[in-house]
C-alpha cells in the first residue's frame, strides 16, 4: 500500500470525521433500530384495545358520542378504523388548550382508555433521533453529523481501496489474522459492504433536516418543482400527531356545520363504511369537514377518508361530499410528482416499512454494524496509540486537486459540511499565525 501524501491525508480526514461522528453514530443507530419497530411498538402500546367481543356492537357515530361524552369540549379530528375486527376504534380528539387526545372506544362504544400522541413511545423515539431532545440546535448537530458521516464512508471507500488488489481482506475478512491485523480487516470489511446502504440512509434522512430540508422545501415551492403539500416535516418540528394544533378547526357532522356547508351532513358512519370499502392500509382515517391533518391545511369543506400508512407508496385519500356522500375527488401515490414519489420512497425505506419485516431486519443489521465499525475504529485506535500519545494519523502535504471538485460538490451539496470547512480553515489559519 503506497504511502503517499494524499494516503495519510485522507486517513487523517477519515479518523477525525470518524471521532466526531462517533458519539451521534451510536445514538442515532440505536435509535433509528427502535424507531424500525414502530408498528409492533404502537400495537404493543395499544395492546389493551385489540381482540376484543364483537356481540352487541354499534355504530361509529355512537363511538365518536362516547368519546365526545367523556372529552366534552374538545373537538373532533378525525376516527381511525381498527386495523383488525374487535379492535377498538381510535378517536382523536383536540382539547381546548391544543393538545391532542387519542380516544380508544370499543365496539360497543365503551371508553377503555386514552394516549397522548405525544407521550407514545415512537414519537418519543422520532424526536431523539431527529434532534436528540435539544430542538433546532440539536436538529442541526444531527445534520452536521450526518454530513461528515457521509465523509466518512466516502473516505472510508478510499482507504478501503485495495492497493494491489487481493480478495482476502478486501471483501471477507482473513480469520487467520489476530488482533489489531483481525479488527482492521473486520472494520474494512464490513465498512465496504454497508456502505452503499448507509449512504442510502443518510440520503433519504436528509429531507428532514433543518439546513437541507428547508432549502429543498424552498426549491421545491417557489421554484415550482413539485405542485402540492410537502408530506414530511422538516428539522425540529414535530410531527402533527405530536405537536398541539388549534382546538378550533374541529367540525361537529352534524350540528355546526362550518359556513358554506348545507346545514344537514350524512352522519360519520356514512363515511366509515365507504372507507372499510376501501379497504385502504393501517391506519385509515375518517377526517370530517375542516378537521387538521398532519400535513397541509385543514380537510375543507368536504368530508375526507385517507390512509397515513408508513409504507407511503399505499397512501391515498377520497373525499366526499357531506350532504350526498358523492364522491368528489381521489389521488394515490401514482399522482405525485416524481421527485416527490421518490423522496417518499427513501423516508418508507428508512423507516423500514417499504417492504416489512425483510426492511425491519436490514435496517437493524445496518445500525448494529454501524455500532459495531463505531466499536471497532475506537478499539484499533487505542491499540495503535503509542502510550501517553494521541495516536493520531500524520499530517500529508495536502490532498491531490483532482479531489477538489469532489470536496467542492459536497460542501454545496451538503451545507453544514461546507460552512464547517470554512469554519476550521479559519481555526488553522488562526493556529498558524499565532504558532509563528
Amino acid at each position: 500500500m503506497a504511502d503517499t501524501a494524499t494516503y495519510r491525508t485522507v486517513w487523517r480526514w477519515h479518523f477525525y470525521a470518524g471521532l466526531f461522528v462517533l458519539p451521534f453514530v451510536l445514538l442515532l443507530s440505536i435509535s433509528g433500530a427502535i424507531y424500525l419497530f414502530k408498528p409492533q411498538i404502537d400495537r404493543w402500546e395499544e395492546r389493551d384495545y385489540r381482540g376484543l367481543a364483537l356481540e352487541g356492537a354499534v355504530s361509529a357515530d355512537r363511538q365518536l358520542e362516547a368519546a365526545k361524552a367523556a372529552f366534552p369540549s374538545a373537538s373532533f379530528h378525525h376516527y381511525r378504523l381498527p386495523e383488525h375486527s374487535g379492535d377498538a376504534a381510535m378517536v382523536q380528539m383536540g382539547l381546548p388548550d391544543g393538545s391532542l387526545v387519542e380516544v380508544f372506544v370499543s365496539p360497543q362504544a365503551q371508553v377503555l382508555g386514552t394516549l397522548d400522541p405525544a407521550d407514545r413511545i415512537s414519537n418519543i423515539v422520532a424526536r431523539f433521533h431527529g434532534s436528540l431532545m435539544m430542538g433546532d440546535w440539536g436538529d442541526r448537530l444531527v445534520e452536521l453529523a450526518a454530513s461528515w458521516t457521509i465523509v466518512m464512508i466516502l473516505t472510508g471507500l478510499y482507504l478501503w481501496w485495495p492497493r494491489p488488489f487481493r480478495a482476502g481482506g478486501t471483501l471477507w475478512p482473513r480469520f487467520s489474522l489476530k488482533g489489531r491485523a483481525l479488527m482492521k480487516d473486520l472494520h474494512r470489511v464490513t465498512g465496504f459492504w454497508i456502505a452503499g446502504l448507509v449512504l442510502l440512509m443518510l440520503a433519504s434522512g436528509l429531507p428532514w433536516a433543518g439546513t437541507w430540508g428547508s432549502a429543498f422545501a424552498w426549491a421545491r415551492a417557489e421554484l415550482g418543482l413539485v405542485e402540492g403539500v410537502q408530506e414530511w416535516s422538516t428539522g425540529a418540528e414535530e410531527a402533527a400527531v405530536a405537536t398541539p394544533v388549534g382546538h378550533d378547526h374541529g367540525a361537529e357532522p352534524q350540528a355546526m356545520p362550518a359556513p358554506g356547508l348545507p346545514v344537514r351532513s350524512l352522519p360519520l358512519a356514512a363515511f366509515v363504511q365507504r372507507a372499510e370499502a376501501e379497504n385502504m392500509a393501517f391506519p385509515a382515517l375518517v377526517l370530517p369537514p375542516h378537521a387538521p391533518q398532519r400535513f397541509g391545511p385543514p380537510t375543507g369543506d368536504v368530508w375526507t377518508v385517507k390512509s397515513e400508512a408508513q409504507n407511503r407508496p399505499l397512501v391515498r385519500a377520497v373525499t366526499y361530499d357531506p350532504r350526498t356522500g358523492a364522491e368528489l375527488s381521489r389521488s394515490g401515490f401514482a399522482d405525485k410528482h416524481p421527485i416527490d414519489r421518490a423522496i417518499n420512497i427513501g423516508i418508507a425505506w428508512h423507516e423500514g416499512a417499504l417492504f416489512g419485516l425483510a426492511n425491519q431486519i436490514m435496517g437493524l443489521l445496518v445500525a448494529l454494524a454501524l455500532v459495531a465499525l463505531s466499536v471497532l475504529g475506537v478499539a484499533m485506535w487505542l491499540k495503535r496509540r503509542p502510550r501517553g500519545q494521541s495516536g493520531t494519523p500524520s499530517q500529508g502535504r495536502g490532498v491531490s486537486r483532482k479531489f477538489a471538485p469532489i470536496i467542492l460538490v459536497l460542501a454545496l451539496l451538503l451545507p453544514l459540511f461546507g460552512l464547517s470547512l470554512i469554519a476550521i480553515y479559519l481555526i488553522d489559519r488562526v493556529r498558524t499565525v499565532l504558532v509563528r
